[in-house]
């Protein structure tokens, strides 16, 4: 790929999340969607010819294997993450790869490690990440807008109660951790700006062994404390509220616009406890295309132009739902290794 050329994208998978993916980059001049991989030949070619990509395969090893392909976008069950992104990376194909990046945090550390091994470019997909929103959620923390963050609770709730939902299948990873809670633990790395100290959750586990809901209560060195709450047993809700030592943030940290604008966040500034809001608008853009367009920058370009979760920043996630996963089960607080200078 040169700096003029379309990043010639392979969809791994027959995934209902390809499709809207697929649809969301379509007239894209940065990415373009060229190949579809699935375990049969009809079922590739059907998938194809129904979401206008021009060619397909009937296995993903003769995908990886396609010389006009030079990335994969892998919307597998969260079990085939880390194989499949290994294995793309070794054919010598960058990879962005949905959220959660891995089941764990060593497999998301083997994955980085072969992307260095294969000098190609491995990323998380985040699309709120990619949102204009975003963006100006970051200038206002750094610019200390609201002082310094005290405490931010971050939750994601939306009905999931069919048992043969691939999100309620522990073989394939599911649960609303790995699903929903992956979100506001990202919410929460983002604006802590490092991993945390301590971990305590406790989940509602679901019949098949999956957690149908959990909470979770964060503490990071900073001195920041953080609450999470997902679930699949209530109707949609996706909110953040960030507290300060001069104001407060509320978002709703969607991955995609309803519109040409995002719902606008709410700021409040000062002591006062009747303190007037502020209504901060921004751009609203669909997070698969800005996502995938970010990502193709990053590839043709250096991966300073990728706007989404950093190496660094996948890890911490991969260990902080590591850490909810343990405490729930267990019972107990867990402790999280520190970065060391």
């Amino acid at each position: 790929m040169t700096q003029t050329q379309s990043l010639r994208l392979g969809l791994l998978g027959a995934a209902n999340i390809g499709r809207q993916f697929t649809a969301a980059v379509a007239g894209s001049d940065k990415v373009t969607v060229a190949a579809v991989a699935s375990r049969s030949d009809d079922r590739a070619a059907a998938y194809a010819a129904e979401n206008g990509i021009p060619r397909s395969h009937g296995s993903y090893e003769a995908l990886l294997a396609d010389p006009a392909i030079d990335a994969v976008y892998i919307p597998l069950p969260n079990n085939m993450h880390a194989e499949w992104a290994i294995r793309a990376l070794q054919a010598g194909k960058h990879v962005l790869c949905e959220k959660p990046l891995a089941m764990n945090a060593d497999e998301v550390a083997g994955m980085f490690d072969a992307a260095r091994s294969a000098g190609r470019l491995l990323v998380e997909g985040y699309p709120w990440l990619a949102q204009p929103q975003t963006a100006r959620l970051r200038e206002i923390l750094a610019a200390g807008e609201i002082g310094e963050v005290r405490q931010i609770s971050a939750a994601f709730v939306a009905p999931f109660s069919d048992p043969t939902n691939i999100r309620l299948k522990p073989e394939n990873g599911g649960g609303a951790l790995l699903d929903l809670g992956s979100y506001c633990v990202s919410m929460l790395r983002v604006v802590a700006g490092t991993r945390p100290v301590s971990v305590t959750a406790q989940a509602d586990w679901s019949d098949t062994g999956v957690d149908r809901g959990m909470v979770a209560t964060l503490l990071f060195p900073n001195g920041v404390s953080a609450t999470l709450n997902c679930s699949f047993s209530a109707l949609y809700q996706r909110r953040a509220l960030i507290c300060g030592s001069g104001g407060s943030i509320t978002t709703t940290y969607r991955n995609h616009a309803p519109g040409a604008e995002a719902e606008p966040m709410q700021m409040w500034q000062g002591g006062a406890m009747l303190t007037e809001v502020q209504t901060i608008p921004s751009a609203g853009v669909n997070g698969f295309r800005a996502e995938a367009e970010s990502f193709a920058d990053a590839v043709a370009f250096g991966p300073d132009r990728w706007t989404g979760a950093s190496e660094a920043e996948s890890l911490d996630i991969a260990m902080m739902l590591d850490a909810i996963t343990a405490s729930a089960r267990t019972g107990r607080m867990v402790e999280l290794p520190q970065v060391t200078a």
